[in-house]
C-alpha cells in the first residue's frame, strides 16, 4: 500500500514507525462518509462522525454551500513514567466537509439532528424557477 493513500489501511500488524508519521487525512481516518439520498423533494445526508458529540460539530451555510466541521481533543493520554505519549492512535482535531446545495437554499430550510455518531441532515433539493413565458410588448 502507498504511504500516502487516500483508502482507509485495516492491516491490524501496519508497520508501527509508518503509521506514527502518517498524517490522519491521508489515512482517512478524518473523512466524514456520507449518504446523500433524495426523497420528498429533500436531500438527505447522513454523515459519519464516530467519536464527536454535538458539541463538537458546526453546520454553516454560505453563498449556497453547507459546511459540516467537527473538532475533538482528545484529553485522556496514556503516557510512560517521563510523561511521554507512547501510541495514540483516537484521532484529536478537526476535520471538514462541504456540499454544495443551490443558492437558493437558507439556513431556515435546513434541518439536523445527531445520533450515535451520524450527523443526518435535510436539505430541500433546490426549487426549480419556473419558465417565464415569452412576452411581446405592443408597439404604439
Amino acid at each position: 500500500m502507498m504511504k500516502y493513500s487516500l483508502t482507509r489501511n485495516n492491516d491490524l500488524f501496519d508497520d508501527m514507525f509508518d503509521s506514527m508519521f502518517r498524517a490522519p487525512v491521508f489515512g482517512g481516518q478524518s473523512l466524514m462518509k456520507t449518504d446523500v439520498r433524495e426523497k420528498d423533494g429533500k436531500y438527505l445526508l447522513d454523515i459519519e462522525i464516530p467519536g464527536y458529540n454535538k458539541e463538537d460539530v458546526k453546520i454553516s451555510l454560505y453563498n449556497g454551500t453547507l459546511t459540516v466541521n467537527a473538532s475533538h481533543n482528545t484529553t485522556n493520554e496514556e503516557k510512560d513514567a517521563e510523561g511521554r505519549i507512547l501510541r495514540q492512535e483516537r484521532y484529536s482535531g478537526s476535520c471538514s466537509r462541504s456540499f454544495y446545495v443551490g443558492e437558493g437554499i437558507r439556513d431556515t430550510d435546513v434541518h439536523a439532528s445527531f445520533n450515535n455518531g451520524i450527523l443526518r441532515v435535510e436539505v430541500p433539493t433546490e426549487q426549480k424557477k419556473e419558465e417565464e413565458e415569452k412576452k411581446f410588448i405592443e408597439i404604439f
